[in-house]
Order: structure tokens, then C-alpha cells, then sequence
């Protein structure tokens, strides 16, 4: 079996003393060789702290972490040899051209200068950046220059790959870039992929199995399809045509399912036999000659797994932090 993976048991990381804050509250993980693991959550619920202890620039304060079968506190070197990472803050300098920063890390990683220069075209081809390759950085957009991190962190070919919130501050198009790239590195290079965001679509795409963390510790794990169907079933909402038929048509909704959230117009069910039955309900309205302006069938979401999971939405938690600053 390759080791390619990540094991974490019972990880604790405090800062600060008396009483020291538990970033990472006793943590267990295990990533499988190839997987795309998305790591879930608030900012502030430990995602960088975790990762900062994976890639070794944090000791952990309890527990252990093996990655790529090395100890993160014992076996740093062996594990840096093995990994690479693109951090939330590109580690790039505004005076060299994309050319020159992978001569640069190519030298640190130890690969001959042609090799340096054989990677270079490569990766810069793979991330879209070949024009742009001697154009210094500090002319890049922000996409460019999160693309170049990202290939940047593969050129000493890890096979495991942390990525922390790689996509924040991304217009859709940029984003969408990214995610092709790390869904191929994933499938075609057996690259294991551990990915922080709190984009919860970037998690639905990419993710083979997800984790969700909240104040450190891990409230939820599993594929986005697990847990989705975990918490709850699909809804259906109908708002009346005729406001004067809300009662009738919520009797014969009444009939598929629970009551569920609707907004202040409509009525809603969280359907017993799944979206199969839309169909049923849309017959028995009709056999009771009621017409609806608009029927709506809800699909349960990351988004409804987190608030089931946390008491409260991921959606908005880059605002709150800005209000945070601001204030």
C-alpha cells in the first residue's frame, strides 16, 4: 500500500497561555492516497492551523500526525520533501518573472538547472501562464498569481499536495481555472490533495470526502453525497396562484411530507419518499383543480449540512470577519 496519505490522531495545537485558545481541539483524520480531502469551516475553526501543522511550520501541542507515513514533528525534512503547498499568502516576489521564482525553488528543491528550466515551461504551460512567464510577477493579477503558487508547489512532483483556501478573492472564472487543475492533478497524477475553503460549491466539485470543523474540532466527516442525505430529505415549496388557496394546498402537501421552512407566500414539505415524489404532488394538486404561481423542489446542500451541523450558515462568514475588522 503507497503512503501517500495523512493520519492525524488526537491533534491539539494551543496558543498563548493562561488559559491558553485550542485552535485544534483533538483532531482524528485519514486521508487516502489520490483523495481530495475538503477541509470545511468558519474562518477561525483551526483549517491554517491544521494545515500549518501537516506542513510542519507548527509542532503540534498533543497528538501526532504522520504525513506521507512521516511524523510531522520528528521527520520534518522527509515530509517537506514529499509535500507541496500553496499557503493562504502566495510566497512570491513582485521583482522576478514566473520563469525566474521556479529557478529559484527548483534550486532549493536540488533539480539540476535544466530540469529547472524543463519544469518551468511545463508547469507554466499546465497553469495557462506561458505568455506571462517573463513578465514579472508584480503585473500579475491575482489569479495569475495564484496559478503560479500552485504550479510553483508542484515542482518538485509532491504526491501530496496542501492547499489552503487557494481560491478566496477569485472572480468565477479564475476559480473554475483552478478547480480543473486540481481535480487533473488528482485523477490523472494520483496527487493526494488536502484543500481548506470556505467555499462550499469548491467543496461539492472537488471533494471525494469532506470534513467539517468548527471551534477545532471535527463536527461532521463523509462524502458530500453522504452527508447530504444524513441530514435530511429533499423539500418542495409551492407558492398559490391564488393566495386564498394557501390553506388547501398545504393539506394536500401536508399529505407527502413534514412541514418545512417556506418563504412568507408559499408553503412547504420536507418530502418522506425524496424528490421522487414531485411528481406525485404535482398530480394531486392538479386532481384538486389547485394552481400554483411557482413549485420549487429543494435539494439539501453543504450549506443545510453545516447549519445542522454548527447551529449556523457557512454563507456570510467572510462579511462577518470584515465587520469584525472594521469595528
Amino acid at each position: 500500500m503507497s503512503h501517500d496519505g495523512i493520519t492525524v490522531n488526537g491533534l491539539v495545537r494551543e496558543f498563548g497561555s493562561r488559559p491558553p485558545i485550542r485552535a485544534v481541539d483533538g483532531i482524528e483524520l485519514q486521508v487516502q492516497p489520490g483523495e481530495i480531502y475538503g477541509f470545511l469551516g468558519p474562518n477561525g475553526a483551526g483549517k491554517s492551523t491544521t494545515v500549518h501543522v501537516l506542513t510542519t511550520l507548527l509542532p503540534p501541542t498533543a497528538g501526532s500526525a504522520t504525513v506521507a507515513g512521516f511524523d510531522v514533528s520528528t521527520q520534518g525534512p522527509e515530509v517537506r520533501r514529499r509535500i507541496g503547498a500553496a499557503l493562504q499568502e502566495a510566497a512570491l516576489d513582485n521583482f522576478l518573472t514566473g520563469r525566474e521564482h521556479f529557478e529559484l525553488q527548483g534550486g532549493l528543491h536540488g533539480l539540476a538547472k535544466p530540469e529547472r528550466a524543463a519544469r518551468a515551461a511545463e508547469l507554466l504551460e499546465r497553469v495557462g501562464l506561458t505568455d506571462a512567464g517573463d513578465r514579472k510577477v508584480g503585473g500579475y493579477s491575482g489569479g495569475m498569481k495564484r496559478r503560479l503558487d500552485l504550479a510553483l508547489a508542484l515542482v518538485h512532483r509532491p504526491s501530496i499536495l496542501f492547499l489552503d483556501e487557494p481560491t478566496t478573492g477569485l472572480d468565477p472564472q479564475s476559480r473554475s481555472a483552478l478547480w480543473g487543475e486540481v481535480a487533473r492533478l488528482a485523477k490523472d497524477d494520483g496527487v493526494t490533495v488536502f484543500l481548506t475553503t470556505q467555499y462550499l460549491e469548491e467543496a461539492d466539485v472537488l471533494a471525494d470526502r469532506v470534513g467539517i470543523i468548527d471551534h477545532g474540532r471535527i463536527v461532521a466527516e463523509g462524502t458530500p453525497r453522504e452527508l447530504k442525505e444524513e441530514i435530511g430529505r429533499s423539500s418542495v415549496e409551492a407558492i398559490p396562484a391564488n393566495p386564498d388557496d394557501h390553506d388547501a394546498i398545504e393539506a394536500v402537501l401536508r399529505q407527502f411530507g413534514e412541514p418545512a421552512a417556506a418563504s412568507p407566500k408559499g408553503v412547504a414539505v420536507r418530502l418522506a419518499g425524496g424528490s421522487e415524489s414531485l411528481g406525485q404532488v404535482v398530480r394531486a394538486l392538479d386532481g384538486e383543480g389547485l394552481e400554483v404561481a411557482h413549485l420549487q423542489l429543494h435539494a439539501p446542500s453543504l450549506d443545510d449540512v453545516f447549519l445542522a451541523k454548527t447551529g449556523r450558515s457557512l454563507e456570510g462568514s467572510e462579511e462577518e470577519l470584515a465587520q469584525e475588522v472594521v469595528a
